[in-house]
């Protein structure tokens, strides 16, 4: 075997590890953002107050957030004027735009899970939240046993729904599925009558409650369904960007900042139209805050 055909069998064994029928590749996103000159950050333009758009730029708690991590970036490639770009994404994109390296890391209101630990990394979480349905006060809908043989919305790409059958109260419930092109639209469905629950994210349903043209109309209700941590998603394999965005995250959990984060988006006067959630931190979100973690659910 001669010398070049031998480096070019290293490189490729080094590059790729083999695991059943998948394979994690070596990525150095932060050397591909240096040749670059920039980074690309998808985002959530619809998941208020995590991530959404206000007079046409990305805003938000998670935004706040990569915008941390990019700064860190900047100061690691010792490029102050590296440019950033924002790009707007539904739940259903995401996945793939890590993986086929259209964006550099996805900043929203996305679950880390094991699942998805299988085709890409995690960040140390810098969120929890609790899946619970909205409805219209007018239904009187409490429980899940209020949903039985009803329409339910969700968006594409999100894991709420199966929860309902998870849970001791909803295994004898059935429901119709019906599924949203990004939170906007599912709402939307709950709106228009076309369904009589969204289940999603509690952080996510006070967003588009308070932003939507009658917000008294709607309710959040039923029991917890799901506690779950957000992170910021990344390429699968790439240690160097993970340790950068773990130890900003982690960071912001031990400053202090990150709890101030907190209250500027979830208890504070917000834009576009100045609401306050007026949401306390749950007890997921507290017990995160004492110890930072990176595990799924």
């Amino acid at each position: 075997m001669n010398n070049i055909l031998k480096s070019t069998l290293t490189t490729v064994v080094l590059a790729s590890l083999s695991f059943g029928a998948s394979q994690v590749y070596a990525v150095d996103t932060l050397n591909q953002i240096k040749e670059r000159g920039k980074i690309n950050i998808g985002f959530n333009d619809t998941s208020m107050p995590i991530s959404y758009v206000v007079n046409g730029a990305a805003a938000g708690y998670a935004i706040d957030i990569c915008r941390n991590i990019a700064s860190n970036i900047r100061k690691q490639l010792n490029a102050p004027n590296l440019k950033i770009e924002f790009i707007p994404l539904t739940p259903g994109q995401r996945m793939d735009a890590i993986m086929n390296g259209r964006i550099d890391m996805e900043c929203g209101s996305t679950t880390n899970s094991y699942k998805r630990q299988q085709q890409v990394s995690f960040s140390t979480n810098f969120y929890y939240t609790e899946v619970r349905m909205a409805v219209k006060k007018s239904t009187h809908f409490e429980d899940l046993s209020d949903l039985n043989n009803k329409v339910v919305s969700t968006s594409a790409g999100t894991t709420s729904t199966q929860y309902i059958k998870r849970d001791s109260r909803g295994r004898d419930v059935t429901v119709r599925t019906i599924y949203g092109h990004d939170m906007d639209d599912s709402f939307n469905l709950l709106v228009k009558g076309k369904s009589e629950a969204f289940v999603m994210d509690d952080n996510i349903l006070a967003g588009l409650i308070a932003k939507s043209a009658k917000p008294d109309d709607y309710e959040i209700v039923g029991p917890v369904l799901s506690s779950e941590p957000y992170a910021v998603m990344l390429p699968k394999g790439d240690e160097k960007l993970k340790a950068l965005a773990d130890s900003t995250i982690i960071g912001l959990w031990k400053s202090g900042e990150m709890m101030k984060l907190y209250r500027k988006w979830f208890q504070s006067a917000i834009p576009p139209k100045n609401i306050n959630l007026n949401m306390a931190p749950n007890r997921s979100y507290l017990n995160l805050q004492r110890r930072p973690t990176d595990a799924g659910v």
